[in-house]
């Protein structure tokens, strides 16, 4: 099964671990990663998640993150169907940079998008094409 995780997954285990919710999706997502590692699932990479990925100001994390790339099997540049599929979203009220990372999922041929961004879960039914869902979602999901 491929998934991508989009930038605010890699960032999950860095924010504030005192809220339960932000807890169990940082405990889920490195669930997701070690399953990565294991071949259990195909991590999908993209131009978009090094670009956001670089504009993080925290070196630490820009390079724990960007290690991750190493165990994509796709790593989805910018093309002319990538911008139309992110027009199409853009269009269904999905934000620009949402938009480019679920059109390189969409792109990749990933079966989930992954993401902790509430924004984009509440439009994932505007989403045909890709399975959206929050890490605590997918594993329960996938484990069903």
């Amino acid at each position: 099964m491929k998934i991508y995780l989009d930038n605010c997954c890699f960032n999950r285990p860095y924010d504030d671990q005192s809220h339960l919710r932000i807890r169990l999706e940082a405990e889920a997502k490195m669930k997701i990663q070690e399953d990565i590692r294991k071949g259990d699932f195909k991590l999908v990479w993209s131009y978009i998640l090094d670009y956001e990925n670089e504009k993080n100001p925290f070196r630490e994390r820009r390079e724990q993150i960007s290690k991750w790339k190493k165990y994509a099997i796709a790593d989805i540049i910018e093309s002319k169907t990538v911008l139309e599929l992110a027009g199409t979203l853009l269009d269904k009220g999905i934000r620009k940079i949402d938009s480019l990372h679920i059109a390189c999922a969409i792109q990749a041929g990933a079966d989930y998008f992954l993401t902790t961004d509430d924004g984009i879960l509440k439009k994932a039914r505007l989403v045909e094409q890709i399975h959206v869902a929050d890490p605590i979602g997918f594993i329960k999901e996938i484990e069903i």
